[in-house]
């Protein structure tokens, strides 16, 4: 069930994080899946550095929408060699 709740948050993550980004139209939905998966990774490593921690379903997605935004800035620096 974990492995569902990950991919729903995942997904929503990717999604808005996409749009924040305004690489919305560019990604379908398996790559904003992705890309909010492994924001959620890229989070869950980077706000305990800064001091920062969110607990519950709510705190998941907002730290997986953090590290999908850092992602695809990160993506979108060494594609169009700014962050946009």
């Amino acid at each position: 069930m974990n492995f569902i709740i990950m991919l729903i948050v995942g997904g929503i993550a990717g999604w808005l994080a996409s749009i924040v980004m305004k690489t919305d139209g560019q990604q379908g939905i398996i790559l904003n899946v992705v890309v909010g998966i492994i924001g959620g990774f890229l989070g869950g490593y980077l706000l305990p550095m800064v001091g920062l921690s969110f607990s519950g379903l709510v705190g998941y997605l907002i730290t997986a929408l953090i590290g999908a935004i850092v992602l695809l800035a990160i993506v979108n620096l060494f594609r169009r060699g700014s962050v946009r």
